[in-house]
């Protein structure tokens, strides 16, 4: 009796070839491929049974950016920009209406002032915001329970790239602090400073006053 044949594993879906294949994603695949962020997708697709959305800009998305917005990021930053369009879960079409908002994509932190994805619906329409971009899924490009890709039509701009927030200033050394207390603690107001000039000039006056007197009184 031959043995049982162990089942087989299901072959890993390949992100950038069905992106390859669509056709009208050829600057987003770049920018995949120059961050690495492409290779790390297999090992994640392996580790995790969440699966993974693709919230993939055409490269007409990629025209409505200023001249040369790419080209001003920095290497850190481009990979937070595809990982911004990267959520590490699988999500349905229908999954869209129950979403919970903000939605964690794989750049990290989802608060207000870094890496905000709000998702809203209108029948059948879905709506993704950044905080600075507004657009749409106008195309479900690929899915299959694993993995799907959406079609969307501007590149998702996250405040932490695009809007950064200035650092908050700096506290005051606690040494410096304590030492600008001791000194308004130690230093005489005005009143008190005029009220020792007066006793000291009447002193004064008054001694000056008795030695006249008894100048006086020895002369006589």
């Amino acid at each position: 009796m031959a043995p049982a044949l162990a089942p087989a594993v299901p072959a890993l879906t390949n992100v950038t070839k069905i992106l390859e294949k669509a056709g009208q994603f050829t600057i987003f695949i770049g920018l995949m491929k120059s961050t690495r962020v492409s290779n790390q997708l297999p090992d994640q697709l392996k580790d995790s049974n969440n699966g993974i959305t693709i919230l993939a800009p055409s490269n007409d998305a990629f025209s409505t950016l200023k001249s040369g917005t790419l080209n001003s990021l920095s290497d850190e930053q481009k990979v937070k920009l595809v990982q911004f369009h990267i959520v590490p879960t699988y999500i349905s079409s229908s999954q869209f209406q129950t979403i919970s908002n903000p939605v964690r994509t794989q750049a990290g932190d989802s608060g207000d002032g870094n890496f905000p994805l709000n998702v809203t619906t209108d029948g059948n329409s879905v709506n993704l915001t950044s905080g600075l971009t507004n657009t749409s899924v106008s195309a479900t490009v690929f899915t299959d329970g694993q993995v799907a890709v959406y079609q969307i039509d501007k590149v998702l701009q996250p405040s932490q790239i695009f809007d950064p927030r200035p650092p908050a200033p700096a506290p005051a050394p606690e040494n410096t602090k304590k030492k600008r207390e001791i000194d308004m603690a130690d230093s005489p107001d005005d009143d008190s400073t005029t009220d020792k000039s007066k006793a000291v000039r009447f002193t004064v006056e008054k001694n000056v006053g008795l030695l006249g007197i008894s100048v006086i009184i020895l002369l006589h």
